[in-house]
């Protein structure tokens, strides 16, 4: 293939690229020579859309839906016509890594970037307006990750307190140990999840193994394999139990004690549409550890991610789908406005995407191993579960049947979340230990990780990986119990839903029991 000469071709916006220019004072302080790296999304060279609801081999996806040789040299040759180099070619995941200067970069997608400073103090770069690319390049590039590193997602946890101090075990009488839960929610005892592999997605913190093995050895249950992979230059970094600490090991000891016999993997990477990405595709393409689960209990308001982040990252998805992975992510901790002080409803993503398992939250109260009542999680309007309907991915096929209602924004009949529902009150929380303290956790972030392993156990008792579970658990294959009490409307927005008899946006379907 002849050199292409790119700067004798027309330069077109990417379609869906739009970006805001966050909430944030501008900053003249970036210095344009700053190297950064920046990730190209390209598209499947056979697209797999077709065959999502049979499953594949990550070997077997590689070799026929990977991104195309012709593609990749073509996005070489751009990098090296703008002085970027390739850094990293990763065909099965269908990202090119480039590295280079800031000013570099401005002039390849004919960008401006800059500092801002948010209203907490933090300094970040980002982009303004639209990505370009050479006109022969639309259409097999779905996104261009990397030009902006602003936070993108915050972790979905709530820590119990009382008097603005977090509660230990004992002070919290209603609160549960993880390994509670699959017994009073009517799961077989007899599966632990073996020869299941659970990815963690995290953007932040980390664990310290001498805490997980007193934590265990404290309930009497073996220490879980657990392993850290490095990704975009994030890291297991543990600090203290007020960061997101919190969240890491929250998600390692449900996950772990839900589902003892299975392995856990944890991708760190930064907090950036880039890294969160990175780390997504990762952990579905990883030959080695070979994921059957996937937990994610960080996310963000649709309205805060451009279209190609909604695209690119549902295509990720929808590839975890095809290779047998079930996605559970977290639908938000502040009731339907998630956190959005705009009057509106929001939903949150990764969890409103169709191919992620949204988990909503609920208060659960049991006496002795029975429960005695569960409701929609609603204690004020920052401890509520998130849900409602998106106003960007359609209603998918499996919710056809289901009363899900048009956008109270817009109207559009979109995918409705979440899927289902389990314990994330606070006050009926978790009971875990981060960096040597004693924490209570609640929030629909502990129910992703509990999903999760639940469905490391169903795995395990199936003989073979559920994968995406949606059409079965909307037609009847799973057994869950309907929540038909509460609501997640907001004073901020005075909108939002309520539960009702089936599916509704607090609890979904309710909180799932197994197997019929």
């Amino acid at each position: 293939m002849s050199i292409p000469d790119f700067s004798a071709e027309s330069f077109l916006a990417v379609p869906a690229s739009a970006c805001k220019t966050p909430q944030a004072v501008r900053l003249n302080t970036l210095d344009k020579q700053t190297p950064i790296e920046v990730s190209i999304l390209l598209c499947h060279k056979m697209d797999p859309a077709a065959q999502v609801h049979s499953l594949m081999s990550r070997e077997s996806y590689a070799r026929k839906h990977g991104a195309s040789e012709e593609h990749i040299a073509r996005v070489t040759a751009f990098a090296h016509q703008f002085h970027l180099s390739v850094s990293a070619i990763l065909p099965e995941q269908r990202l090119v890594k480039l590295q280079g200067k800031i000013v570099d970069f401005e002039r390849a997608f004919r960008v401006s970037l800059s500092h801002y400073r948010d209203s907490r103090g933090h300094v970040f770069s980002a982009r303004s307006g639209e990505l370009h690319l050479p006109a022969s390049f639309i259409g097999f590039v779905e996104g261009v990750f990397g030009l902006d590193n602003r936070p993108i997602a915050t972790p979905k946890f709530q820590v119990a307190k009382k008097q603005g101090r977090f509660v230990n075990h004992e002070a919290s009488p209603y609160s549960f140990f993880p390994d509670q839960l699959p017994e009073i929610y009517g799961f077989p005892a007899t599966a632990t999840g073996d020869k299941q592999c659970i990815a963690i997605i995290e953007l932040g913190g980390g664990y310290r193994i001498a805490d997980l093995r007193r934590y265990f050895k404290s309930i009497g249950l073996p220490v879980p394999s657990v392993s850290a992979v490095s990704v975009d230059g994030g890291f297991n970094n543990p600090s203290t139990a007020d960061s997101a600490d919190a969240e890491v090991m929250l998600d390692i000891e449900v996950a772990g004690a839900v589902a003892p016999g299975a392995s856990i993997v944890v991708y760190f990477a930064p907090n950036t549409e880039k890294g969160f990405l990175s780390a997504i595709s990762a952990a579905v393409h990883d030959q080695v550890n070979q994921p059957s689960i996937m937990s994610i209990s960080w996310g963000s308001a649709e309205n805060n991610w451009s279209k190609q982040a909604l695209q690119g990252y549902d295509s990720v998805f929808q590839t975890a789908a095809l290779l047998g992975v079930t996605v559970c992510a977290a639908s938000g901790d502040t009731g339907s406005s998630d956190g959005e002080m705009d009057g509106l409803v929001h939903v949150d993503f990764p969890a409103s995407s169709p191919h992620v398992l949204a988990c909503g939250g609920t208060t659960l109260t049991v006496l002795g191993t029975s429960i005695a009542n569960e409701v929609v999680w609603h204690t004020s309007d920052r401890a509520a579960t998130g849900g409602g309907v998106s106003d960007f991915f359609a209603l998918p096929d499996y919710q056809q049947k289901v009363s899900v209602p048009v956008s109270l924004n817009t109207g559009y009949k979109g995918r409705g979340i979440p899927d289902v529902a389990a314990n994330a009150d606070p006050e009926t929380g978790y009971r875990v230990l981060v960096d040597g303290q004693q924490l209570v956790i609640g929030g629909t972030s502990a129910v992703a990780p509990l999903l999760a392993g639940l469905f490391a156990r169903l795995n395990e008792l199936k003989g073979k990986k559920l994968g995406f579970v949606h059409p079965k658990l909307y037609n009847g294959t799973y057994r869950y119990r309907d929540i038909i009490v509460g609501d997640n409307i907001t004073t901020y927005n005075r909108m939002g839903y309520e539960a009702q008899t089936g599916w509704d946006a607090c609890s979904g379907l309710g909180v799932l029991s197994g197997l019929k």
